[in-house]
């Protein structure tokens, strides 16, 4: 069986590579980037099957399927939430949500190796799926924030927040009356709770609310500035590895 692996992330590829000759399964080579993997698809014979995830270093994994013809067995190894793993569900052979489990790898690589006799084609629609990821239907997305003040509860909506940042080891929002207010949270939870096309994460310390950005300036190393319409109390910085997307973003 000839197996390959497209993921960004060097230590959860070899994580997974190591999962698999568990299993007695060889990994041809692990793929890092879109730009990588399209190269080496152009030169090379499609494997039987792919460990895929989707959220790689210059892009989304389906960028490389809407360069190159490939009719392999996917096995989507993804950090995305229940809305959208429902969509690959439907047309790959399974979905491994991140950190992957032993017993979930062993049953998806079974499902596998039940359909290859048999020569099940499996199709997948990238765009629907793209366009699922992009705009999820049905998805809640928080509306409002409580945060405690003394002894009472106050009410935030979302539309007055211009940031999320961490710092001390604490999670805060600022609003656009120039107040923060400490979260009983983390970014990491925000990430899946705050509605992408209004809010993304420029670094490791921010979200930011597109509404709220007042001028973007040119930095060194290839990054960005951000000038907010009232957060001023520390430098907001675009890293360099998310400028691409932020850019994409903005549009």
């Amino acid at each position: 069986m000839h197996v390959i692996i497209i993921e960004d992330e060097k230590p959860s590829a070899r994580r997974l590579q190591r999962m698999l000759q568990k299993l007695d399964i060889e990994v041809s080579i692990m793929l890092h980037s879109v730009e990588e993997s399209i190269v080496w698809f152009e030169n090379n014979t499609h494997p039987d099957l792919i460990f895929l995830d989707i959220q790689l270093s210059d892009g989304l994994s389906f960028e490389i399927f809407e360069s190159i013809d490939i009719k392999s067995a996917i096995i989507f190894t993804t950090a995305y939430d229940e809305y959208a793993l429902k969509a690959f569900k439907l047309n790959s052979i399974d979905y491994l949500l991140k950190p992957i489990d032993d017993g979930d790898l062993a049953v998806a690589v079974k499902k596998y190796q039940e359909r290859a006799p048999q020569k099940q084609a499996v199709t997948l629609d990238f765009n629907d799926i793209k366009k699922l990821l992009v705009n999820p239907i049905d998805r809640a997305y928080k509306k409002r924030f409580s945060v405690k003040i003394g002894q009472h509860l106050k009410l935030i909506n979302i539309d007055d927040i211009e940031c999320f940042y961490s710092e001390n080891k604490g999670t805060y929002l600022y609003t656009g009356e120039g107040r923060n207010y400490l979260l009983d949270t983390t970014l990491e939870l925000l990430e899946n709770e705050l509605e992408p096309q209004t809010f993304f994460r420029i670094n490791r310390k921010f979200f930011v609310n597109i509404n709220a950005i007042k001028d973007m300036v040119s930095y060194t190393n290839s990054r960005l500035q951000i000038k907010l319409k009232s957060y001023n109390e520390q430098d907001i910085i675009v890293a360099r590895e998310r400028v691409k997307d932020f850019k994409g973003w903005l549009e």
